[in-house]
C-alpha cells in the first residue's frame, strides 16, 4: 500500500467497529468530498489572478469555446454552464460592468438578447484558460496519460450514475483539453 491519509484511518475504524459492513466505499466518497474544496481553492487562485471568479470564468469560457463570433443567447449560456437563467443574469451584469462582455438586443425583437465577448473579454479568457489548463495539468501531473484516461472514464460513470446529465452530442470533436 502507498501512503495513508486520514480517510484510511476512518475506514479502518469503521472496519474494526462494524466488520459486518463494507466500509470500503467510504474511501472513495470521503476522498472526493475532501478534494472538492481543495480543488476549488486551487482553481479560484488562477481565476483571481485574471480578475475573475469561477462563475465569471464559466461565462467567458462558454462564449469562447462556442467559436467565432463568440456569442450566445442567455438561454444557450445557461444550458452550456448547466445553471438557471437567473444565475446567468447575475453573472452577465458583473461581466458587462467589467467590460468583458456585451449584451445587444435584436432590432426586430427587443426581447431577444445576444451576449458576446468584447476584445478585452477575449484577451482575458484566452490568458485565463491557458493558465487554467497549466494549473489542472500540474494538479494531475502525478498520473500518467493512461491513468488520467481511466480516471476520466470512472468519474464519468459515477457522475452519470448519480444523476449527472448525459450531454447531447454537440458536434464537437473530443479532445484532451482542460475543463
Amino acid at each position: 500500500m502507498s501512503q495513508r491519509d486520514h480517510v484510511d484511518v476512518i475506514v479502518a475504524q469503521w472496519q474494526h467497529e462494524r466488520p459486518d459492513l463494507d466500509s470500503s466505499t467510504m474511501g472513495i466518497i470521503g476522498r472526493i468530498d475532501r478534494l472538492s474544496p481543495i480543488l476549488d481553492a486551487q482553481l479560484t487562485r488562477v481565476f483571481s489572478a485574471h480578475g475573475l471568479d469561477f462563475p465569471g470564468f464559466d461565462v467567458l469560457a462558454s462564449l469562447r469555446r462556442s467559436g467565432a463570433p463568440y456569442e450566445l443567447t442567455p438561454g444557450q449560456l445557461a444550458a452550456s454552464m448547466m445553471v438557471t437563467p437567473g444565475a446567468v443574469t447575475q453573472r452577465l451584469a458583473r461581466l458587462e460592468k467589467q467590460g468583458l462582455i456585451e449584451r445587444t438586443h435584436s432590432t426586430s425583437d427587443r426581447r431577444k438578447v445576444t451576449v458576446s465577448l468584447t476584445p478585452q473579454g477575449l484577451r482575458i479568457v484566452d490568458e485565463a484558460v491557458a493558465d487554467h489548463c497549466r494549473n489542472e495539468q500540474a494538479i494531475l501531473s502525478i498520473y500518467t496519460a493512461e491513468e488520467r484516461t481511466v480516471l476520466v472514464d470512472l468519474l464519468r460513470r459515477l457522475l452519470i450514475q448519480t444523476g449527472g446529465e448525459v450531454s447531447p452530442d454537440v458536434g464537437v470533436a473530443e479532445s484532451n483539453a482542460c475543463a
